[in-house]
């Protein structure tokens, strides 16, 4: 039996994979933009498996969850383009003696054209930085559970945003509402990600051409693989089974000998490093960010997709991310073309077909299925290591089926 249920478990892995390996080559016969909107989906996926850390395991609900990829995008847009002069500019001009000591500390090149290091240096620094700013959330409100935890997180979250918009005066750090752009694209051995100047946004590896969409699918599928057997291994371990005994009962937990005040600040640090990393690739990808990514709307999204496909369960989470993160291209894609067809105009915009579909599927599933589409399995329904049912009644209502049979 486990033989056979590790082939099966092989070969539907092998499968996805050809699958997801194959994706890119025969979306783009349709268009980038697919690609495109799968990029985008397997960063969702990236911040909804953190937001699981937090909600799913923990049992603690985040409201203000996109601040943390608020960090990372802002970071990488610093650290990675000509946006750092701009900064030195205006320190010289609010006060000169500082900054000119940061321009001669700094260099010459620092201050025409700005800081341009790495992604791949700044992940980790973006990673670093969003999980001490998620400690920073954690610590005042380690007494705070349900409702009360929910209002401090979002008024959390809209804080780093207004920051983020109002951090253009007396020094212009963050240009303010109009944003920064013209950020460096990721690097992966020296090869440009966005394609060469010239290149019309084709990317060549190894003497094989492809579209930037599609370089940069296989890198967020890289990271996403690597953010799922993150999680997986957490879950499975030692401070994953604190999570969840906190998530069950903090009472309980404590009077276990759990350190409840040190586990929570690390599930808020763990849960944020992910948004941290999520932001960075973002900021990279886009070459230009502005304080409207990181709006409510975006932190209530990802707590959408996680509560929708099955809070704490990682297979679940990775459903409601696909499914909220693609529907807003499905609609516009295939919706209104469709109603331009019936009608001769569109009659519903597809943001406004998107707000009541997903308030519909909120309402069904919590009516149908209050864990979500593919909510976690039932620790007392699972089988012993020696083959036996671990729940008493289970183990009777499977002997009583079998003498009524």
């Amino acid at each position: 039996m486990t033989r056979r249920f590790t082939l099966n478990t092989a070969a539907r892995i092998a499968i996805l994979g050809l699958a997801l390996l194959l994706f890119p080559f025969i979306a783009a016969k349709f268009g980038n933009s697919w690609v495109r909107m799968v990029d985008m989906t397997l960063l969702y996926i990236m911040l909804a498996l953190g937001l699981n850390i937090v909600v799913g395991f923990a049992g603690l609900l985040d409201l203000g969850y996109i601040a943390f990829f608020a960090v990372g995008a802002y970071m990488t847009g610093l650290l990675a383009s000509p946006q750092f002069a701009i900064v030195l500019e205006s320190l010289i001009n609010t006060s000169p003696a500082v900054g000119e000591l940061v321009a001669r500390l700094l260099g010459p090149e620092v201050a025409t054209e700005g800081i341009h290091l790495s992604v791949w240096a700044i992940v980790p620094l973006g990673a670093a930085l969003a999980a001490f700013s998620g400690a920073l959330l954690g610590a005042p409100t380690l007494r705070l559970r349900g409702d009360y935890l929910a209002v401090v997180t979002l008024g959390f979250g809209e804080i780093v945003r207004i920051f983020i918009i109002n951090l253009n005066a007396p020094v212009n750090i963050t240009d303010g509402p109009k944003g920064i752009n013209m950020i460096d694209p990721i690097r992966v051995f020296g090869v440009s990600l966005a394609g060469e100047p010239g290149a019309r946004g084709m990317v060549d590896v190894f003497g094989f051409s492809m579209p930037s969409v599609n370089a940069y699918y296989f890198l967020f599928l890289s990271l996403c693989a690597a953010a799922v057997i993150v999680s997986t291994r957490l879950e499975r371990s030692r401070l994953g089974r604190a999570f969840i005994a906190i998530r069950e009962d903090e009472i309980a937990a404590r009077a276990m000998g759990i350190n409840t005040r040190d586990i929570k600040l690390l599930a808020f640090a763990l849960g944020a490093s992910f948004g941290g990393v999520a932001g960075a690739m973002f900021a990279a990808f886009q070459g230009y960010i502005s304080p409207e990514s990181f709006s409510l709307n975006e932190s209530i999204a990802v707590l959408s997709m996680v509560v929708l496909g099955g809070t704490g369960h990682i297979p679940g989470v990775i459903l409601g991310s696909v499914m909220l993160a693609a529907l807003p291209e499905v609609l516009r894609h295939v919706v209104e073309p469709l109603q331009r067809q019936l009608f001769g105009h569109v009659v519903l915009e597809s943001e406004v077909l998107q707000i009541l579909l997903l308030g519909l599927a909120m309402v069904l599933v919590m009516l149908v299925r209050p864990t979500g589409i593919l909510p976690r399995p039932r620790h007392e329904d699972r089988i012993s290591a020696t083959g036996k049912d671990t729940d008493d009644a289970s183990r009777a209502a499977r002997e009583e089926k079998r003498l009524a049979a």
